[in-house]
């Protein structure tokens, strides 16, 4: 396995693959026009100065983990698509990730990290509770086929 690597919006449909084969272990609606615009508009999301994004391929070239990154305001960045295959969780893949961004937004000078996460992503939770952030908040995600609620977690970077 690589260490994260900057990606580009031809790494969107990789990107995709993965996100599917979690929607599957969730046994979640598969729309990824509705659930994620952002790999359909990668650039207008995570191109620089705006985000980044980075991918973690296996041996084998394939995207097993991601995440991203982007300006919310003058002070905020936000964590975006935060996911690792199942078979790697519990290694440290996901905290190198966040890792990764939080460097990014030291980098932009923007000193408050936030994101939100589906509440059935309990291995994401403990993660970001370990990582220092703060679960504040929750939401219903308008429009969303899974009937998503998500919680807010922020920290300082």
């Amino acid at each position: 396995m690589t260490a994260p690597i900057a990606a580009t919006a031809a790494d969107a449909p990789q990107v995709l693959t993965l996100l599917a084969r979690i929607w599957r272990e969730y046994d979640f609606v598969w729309a990824p026009e509705i659930e994620f615009p952002d790999m359909f508009a990668f650039d207008d999301y995570y191109a620089s100065p705006r985000g980044a994004f980075w991918v973690v391929r296996d041996e084998a070239g394939r995207v097993v983990g991601c995440v991203g990154v982007d300006r919310v305001d003058e002070r905020t960045a936000e964590i975006h698509r935060l996911y690792v295959d199942a078979h790697l969780r519990g290694r440290g893949l996901g905290r190198t990730l966040v890792d990764t961004a939080l460097a990014w937004a030291r980098d932009q000078a923007l000193p408050r990290m936030v994101l939100w996460s589906d509440t059935r992503f309990t291995h994401s939770h403990r993660l970001y509770e370990r990582m220092g952030f703060t679960r504040l908040g929750e939401r219903t995600v308008p429009n969303d086929p899974n009937d998503s609620r998500e919680y807010r977690f922020e920290r300082d970077v």
